[in-house]
């Protein structure tokens, strides 16, 4: 997805950036409020990060050698913070170019919402990108259910793709589903086994190699678990 976006080709091109950019925005939200600055701050600058992002083909430079896309980002993001004053950002907004939809505006409501802590801005940033992830993933594996017309069976058997062992027992799930209790249970098992492909081909999108993806995996375990 990285290579894509880096390209010149349209309309790939131009979908690979916008997928990343709806990816990233929240964890960049985060991480420029983390830095002390205000909301309405914050807004602008995301917005003009990403119109930077666009107008100068900046993610052509990401290097897998150099790191992880996530880092990348976190990297250009301070130095273009560092570059930047109020009221140039305020002139600059939008870089010229067309913008990306991103709804900065909700995210402060987000961001309000998130339980207090001690993060640094970059933890600030992994830790949203790792959430980011999940939900993405989330989403697409409740799509596919719903396509199918077994929405109702997704929003049941969610809760059980954690392993919560709060959630409403399998017999219960089974009764009000006509299903049997086995079923239920080779049902989560698939549920869970798609979601992990489906988290795997997430990873793939921002890495080079296998290797890469099973690094990026247990990193993504680490930063959810700290």
């Amino acid at each position: 997805m990285v290579l894509a976006a880096s390209g010149n080709e349209e309309p790939d091109a131009h979908a690979a950036l916008t997928r990343l950019c709806q990816t990233y925005w929240y964890p960049l939200y985060c991480c420029v409020r983390r830095h002390g600055h205000s909301p309405e701050d914050a807004q602008d600058l995301t917005q003009a990060f990403f119109a930077k992002l666009l107008s100068k083909k900046q993610v052509a430079l990401a290097d897998p050698e150099r790191g992880r896309f996530r880092t990348f980002l976190l990297r250009s993001l301070d130095n273009f913070l560092h570059s930047q004053h109020r009221d140039a950002t305020a002139r600059k907004r939008g870089g010229g170019c067309e913008l990306l939809s991103l709804d900065v505006q909700s995210g402060e409501e987000r961001y309000q919402s998130e339980p207090p802590d001690n993060l640094s801005p970059s933890m600030i940033f992994e830790r949203q990108w790792a959430g980011t992830t999940l939900e993405t993933v989330l989403a697409g594996l409740r799509s596919e259910f719903s396509v199918s017309g077994r929405l109702e069976l997704f929003q049941a058997l969610e809760p059980h793709l954690w392993g919560d062992d709060t959630s409403t027992p399998y017999a219960a799930v089974a009764e009000s589903l006509n299903m049997t209790v086995v079923a239920v249970r080779v049902t989560v098992h698939r549920l869970r086994q798609r979601f992990h492909e489906m988290l795997r081909a997430e990873i793939a999108n921002t890495v080079e190699t296998l290797d890469d993806i099973e690094d990026e995996l247990r990193y993504l375990r680490r930063v959810l678990a700290s």
